[in-house]
């Protein structure tokens, strides 16, 4: 009895596992170059000095699905959005590089460009930066340009360009901060490559039936995985009652 007990028990910490992880995607449906998040779960057998008879499930974030997003025309000359592997290097609130598929960028109040988590865009000499009042459009390969509003008739200036790399071959993680990271720490190198699509971006690649789905299910696993346990306890009962009887 204490086998079905346990086995039950770490199936429902398994589900609530599930949940968070359904919970998240579902918040995030609509949240721009949002990535769904993917849990794995597998059986965990406790090995001991006598036979193997507990497993319990184990899940966990095993990462996020990197299909893409549907792309939809803003006309926003701030809005980027990435095709294939490519990602926009950020700064995260921890102070070092990392990556998102998030592309609609803006400049706040001290002339720093950041995209809508207000994570600072990170170009070829660190944070960019644009002079105030300019006027800002983003080129297809990353470069940033600035045109002042006082000499409409000079070409605009490069003021950066953004850092694209690719996850091509490289093992990155997602964290709970919706950013990516190379696993074990340290940076991706510039794609020279890789290109942008300006004036558009890309939605969230959740797909919000799914979710629905998802949800019913790992609610009605959880339902069973409570029934159960009950019925362990009313099969535990019943001995205890005949035993008593004995």
């Amino acid at each position: 009895m204490d086998h079905l007990i346990y086995t039950a028990y770490s199936g429902l910490t398994g589900s609530m596992v599930s949940q968070q992880v359904i919970a998240s995607n579902m918040a995030n449906a609509q949240t721009i170059g949002f990535r769904a998040e993917m849990l794995n779960h597998q059986p965990t057998t406790l090995k001991g000095p006598s036979i193997e008879a507990r497993a319990m499930t184990q899940g966990d974030v095993r990462g996020a699905s990197m299909k893409q997003g549907a792309m939809v025309e803003t006309g926003n000359p701030l809005d980027v959005a990435f095709t294939g592997q490519t990602m926009l290097a950020v700064q995260g609130a921890d102070g070092e590089e990392a990556y998102t598929r998030r592309g609609d960028l803006a400049v706040d109040a001290s002339g720093v460009l950041s995209n809508g988590d207000g994570r600072p865009v990170i170009g070829d000499a660190g944070p960019v930066t644009v002079p105030p009042g300019a006027r800002i459009t983003i080129a297809p390969d990353g470069t940033v340009l600035a045109a002042t509003p006082e000499n409409p008739d000079q070409p605009p200036q490069v003021v950066a360009k953004l850092k694209m790399v690719s996850t091509a071959g490289s093992k990155i993680e997602k964290g709970l901060d919706g950013l990516f990271r190379v696993t074990g720490g340290g940076a991706l190198p510039v794609d020279e490559e890789a290109k942008l699509q300006p004036g558009s971006l890309e939605q969230s690649n959740v797909d919000p039936t799914r979710v629905l789905v998802e949800m019913v299910e790992a609610q009605r696993l959880f339902d069973m995985r409570t029934k159960l346990i009950s019925t362990a306890r009313e099969i535990d009962e019943g001995g205890a009652g005949l035993m008593r009887l004995t």
